[in-house]
Formats: structure tokens, sequence, C-alpha cells
């Protein structure tokens, strides 16, 4: 296998690669595409690249003295079908949606693993409360794609800047899946990609071609496929690394700051399925709270509770017309909120030539509020909330002078533009939505006045508030789509907006808000920590902002280039002395 590039460079591609890339990664996508990029503004996308930072694939050598003779010969067999599928799908374009000289070309791009580093410049002061670490996902393939690839397929690593003593280290790991290490033996991607490939005829094929090669021992997918790539939360003192397609990873912080994967965690054998990669932290119960949901067959949702000291409750069967795609959830004091919505996954329509994924416009979306403890789905209750689509929910409350549910997301609108490219701009509004259980009827309304609008797209709350009443929200504004150039702290009372900029040219993601302390008297007494990167002189850097004033406190310079991810989390060194 090729071994990742030694410098740290902003990644440039040789012609030799560029042709050879341009040649090869090529696949038939006749369906809908998961993320939106505008046919506008081509400029941002005019000369993406590989970079050289990623692994080029090769095949496996089928004489490899591990296998047996069916095994090399099933294996030269297998290669060849996919020679034929790969020559198959050259002959369509890709849209940009699964282009991966798209979907990781700039800081969306791959890095190598960083080793721990020590003693960082610092530009202000780090606040004396910040001790612990701070850690983010992200993904980053590690193998050079070579056919379709999606943001999202790629496989997770997860970056940790440690504070301790007042300095500041750095490093970066690969989340060390079953997935990721069976393909770097093999020096090949063999999983399908879920978004990237999994279209139509081709990705019918592929699946059977994974599979077969399973049938004969060449991969085993028994031990889960997922990437571990999006979200995180520490609990129980273990740092669990989520993608909801496989059961969490457990990543430790060793005393140095660096990152060890421990391995695929099933809660000592009591989690047997697949779970949701925003599980809830109760900050009253310190109770973890999880869904975990089924493409194929029913019951397409469970619902499941895990006790601070890890003992899993049994799984509440939540009833569904379809399996429905379920990123994100929401608590509060007494209730689960399961958002129902239209994107939905039909797996008739790869026979069709199309996506198993499916935004259906005939489908109502609606909120089911169950009872935290409730020991069977049956006592659900289901509300519609018409022509709404939240990728995430940000919080939810019971609100006692109406006898209503309040939930705090950001709708997408149109909803099909984050599966269809097309010419209409995607916009991301914070609302508030209230669900009352009696009448059965919801409302919603923007939470900011036309005038603040931008798109908000992840963030969170005060996690001390979760599933209480809170009244601010700190978000990413995520212009221009899909970079993040600031975050925005909204009042959800009074739709107050502050907003915050990283830099001209500097463009981050998910904003993080550290309380102060536990018990700080003003919900907004913290921080806000975010990875920043710097496209001008590509170089990247954690900023520190007074949540309050939203005035930058201290700027940590990191080593080495942090792409663009996804969800984090902070752990305090009391919280770190007592890992697992």
């Amino acid at each position: 296998m090729a071994a990742y590039a030694t410098t740290w460079a902003k990644p440039k591609i040789s012609t030799s690669c560029s042709q050879r890339s341009q040649k090869n990664v090529n696949c038939s996508l006749q369906s809908p595409s998961i993320l939106h990029f505008p046919k506008k503004s081509p400029q941002k996308y005019q000369t993406p690249s590989i970079p050289t930072t990623i692994a080029q694939p090769k095949h496996q050598d089928s004489s490899s003295p591990q296998w047996n003779f069916l095994q090399k010969a099933a294996s030269m067999a297998l290669d060849a079908v996919e020679n034929v599928i790969a020559s198959r799908e050259k002959e369509h374009p890709l849209p940009k949606t699964a282009d991966p000289l798209v979907q990781i070309a700039g800081n969306f791009a791959p890095v190598q693993e960083q080793p721990v580093c020590h003693s960082l410049p610092v530009t202000g002061n780090i606040p004396e409360c910040i001790s612990g670490v701070y850690v983010r996902n992200g993904a980053n393939p590690h193998l050079e794609p070579t056919a379709g690839h999606h943001f999202f397929d790629g496989d997770g690593m997860v970056h940790a800047v440690q504070f301790k003593d007042g300095a500041a280290s750095y490093a970066c790991r690969f989340t060390e899946t079953e997935r990721l290490i069976q393909e770097r033996n093999l020096g090949r991607p063999v999983f399908p990609k879920a978004i990237g490939e999994l279209h139509g005829h081709s990705g019918i094929a592929r699946l059977a071609l994974f599979y077969a090669r399973g049938l004969f021992g060449l991969v085993d997918h028994s031990q889960g496929t997922g990437v571990a790539n999006a979200g995180l939360v520490y609990f129980n003192n273990r740092l669990l690394a989520m993608s909801e397609d496989d059961l969490p990873y457990h990543v430790q912080v060793t005393p140095s700051g660096d990152l060890k994967t421990v391995g695929r965690y099933s809660f000592d054998g009591q989690l047997d399925t697949t779970m949701i990669a925003h599980p809830k932290v109760d900050p009253e119960t310190n109770e973890l709270i999880a869904l975990s949901y089924n493409v194929i067959q029913k019951p397409y949702l469970k619902y499941f509770r895990v006790s601070a000291d890890g003992v899993k409750s049994s799984d509440v069967d939540i009833e569904l017309a379809d399996p429905t795609m379920m990123h994100d959830f929401a608590i509060t004091e007494n209730f689960v909120v399961i958002p129902d919505q239209q994107v939905v996954f039909k797996i008739s329509e790869m026979i069709q030539g199309g996506s198993p994924v499916v935004y259906d416009k005939n489908k109502v979306s609606r909120f089911g509020v169950l009872d935290k403890y409730a020991k069977d789905g049956s006592g659900i209750k289901w509300v519609e909330v018409p022509d709404c689509f939240c990728f995430h929910l940000w919080n939810a409350w019971e609100d006692e002078e109406s006898d209503e549910i309040v939930v705090i997301g950001s709708c997408m609108t149109p909803a099909d533009s984050i599966f269809n490219e097309c010419d209409e701009g995607l916009q991301s509004v914070l609302s508030e939505i209230r669900l009352n259980l009696k009448t059965g009827k919801s409302t919603r309304k923007p939470i900011m006045s036309p005038e603040d609008q931008v798109n908000l797209e992840a963030g969170m709350v005060n996690k001390n508030k979760l599933g209480r009443k809170t009244q601010f929200a700190y978000l990413a504004i995520a212009e221009p789509w899909p970079k993040v150039s600031g975050f925005a702290k909204v009042d959800l009372f009074s739709g107050k907006v502050q907003k915050f900029f990283y830099g001209d040219e500097k463009y981050g993601g998910e904003p993080l808000f550290l309380p102060r302390t536990p018990n700080s008297e003003n919900e907004d007494d913290g921080y806000i920590l975010a990875f920043v990167h710097d496209e001008k002189a590509w170089k990247s850097e954690l900023q520190i902002v007074n949540a309050m004033t939203l005035e930058l406190e201290a700027t940590v310079k990191l080593p080495s280039r942090v792409p663009y991810g996804f969800h984090g989390t902070f752990i305090s060194a009391k919280d770190l002395a007592s890992q697992a």
C-alpha cells in the first residue's frame, strides 16, 4: 500500500495523477445527490484535486499466502467483475455530489495522521478554566476513491487539542474501524460507500460483489462496516466515535494527549444493533438516550437508554411505515422527541436505476413524543409538522404554561436541495416548533427576523441545559454553503442574533460551547471553541471566543492542516483522569 506523503504543504496533484484520476474515477449515478452544490458560482470548484496525502489504491496480490487456492481464484474472478463494473461506470460522468475531485477538494481534502505535538504557539491567553481536551470528528478517506465518493463516506478521524497547565498540544488519528483495518491491509477500498456508490444497477452490483468477497472470506463484514466519522460523545468514562451505520467505537485519549482506538464498543455485549450518531446525555440523570434504525427490516426504529453506570434498557420498538433517515432527535426532561420526516429508504429504487435514499413529497413530516421510560412504543403521540425537514435538532423542552413541547431546529428548504443539484439556493432557517399533545396540532415560526436570516447548521446549546428551556444557541453560519464563515449566538426568546466571523478567507465548522463551570449563574458564561482554516495562508488554528462578549480570547496555532469536519465534544481533565 502506498504510504502517505510526509509534507504538510498545501495539497497539489501531479499531472500524471490528475490524468489518472480524471480517467478512472467515474460511475453511473442516475439518482438524487446527497449534498446540494449550486450549479451557479462554479469558480469555487474549478480546479479540485485529490491531494498527495491520500494513500493510492493498489490491487490485492492474489498470490497472498494467507489465501487458499479457492480464495485466490475467487479473488481473480471478482476483480475481473469489478473491472467490468468500473468500465461501465466510466460511460457516465459523475455528479458533483459524488465526484471525489469536488467532494474532497481544498480543505475538505484528507490529511495524514499527526502524532501529538506539544507546546503549540498561542496568541492571547488560554482561559484558566479550560483544562482537558477538545475533540472533533470528521471524514478523512484513507485510500483514494476508485469510484463515486461523497464527503460523508470518508473514514473517521478524530482531531484533539489538549489543554494542560496553560499549554496546548495537538494530535489527529484515524479511528481504527474494522472497515479501515481491512482496507488498509488490502491496499484498496472494497467496502461499498453508502452515499457515493450505492446507486442504481452499479450499486446493486457493488453490493453483490462485496458480499461475494465476504462469502469467500476475502473480507469480513460480520464485525461492522461503519466509518465512525460523525458524532462524538463522552459517556461512562469512554469517548465514543459514531456513525449511524454501526456500533460506536471506543477511542482513548492518552496521558500525552494522543489518541488510541480501543475497539468497537457494544456496551459490554448489550448492544447488537447500530446506534444513531447523535445520542444525548441527560445532564440530570447522566443517562445516554439513543435510537437505532434499520433500512432493511422491521422494526425500522428502536429506542433505548443506557444508565449512567452502563446498563442498557430493553429496546422499545417504534412503528414506522417506511425506514426513515433519522440523523438526530431531541430530549426533554421527561420525553424523547423523534422526527419522522420525508427522507426515506427504498432499496427497490436501486432496481429502477435510482438511489435508495428518497425524498417522499407525498409524506407529511411528523414528530413523535414518547415517555423516556416507556416500556413499549404504544404510548407515542405523533404530531404532524407539514413541510418541515430538520437535519439537526438543537434542543427541546416542556413548556408548562402552554402545555406544549418546544423543539428548536434548523429547517431546510427546499427539503430535497440536500439530495439534488439545483439552481435554487438552500435555506436553513432556525425555527421554533411547538407540539401540542392535547390537540395534536403544531405551529412553526422562524426565530430570527428576515433581516438577520442566515443559514445556520451545526452547533449546540449549553450541554448543562440540554432538554431544558434554554435562551441561547450557538450555530455555524453555513455561508458560503457548504463552508462555514463564523458562528451565530442566537437568543431563542427574543430572536436577537450576534455574529462572530473567523476572519478574511478563514472558514471553520461546528462551534462548541464550553461552560465556564457546571453551575454558572449565566447560561452563556463560557467559551466557544472552533477549528478554523486560513485558505489564504493554508494554515489551521483553534480559536477560543468569549461566549458572553464574542471577543477572541486566544488562538492556538496548529502544526498541520485540519480539514472541515463534523461534530465534537470537550472532556474535562477530571474526566480524562477516570477514563476506562
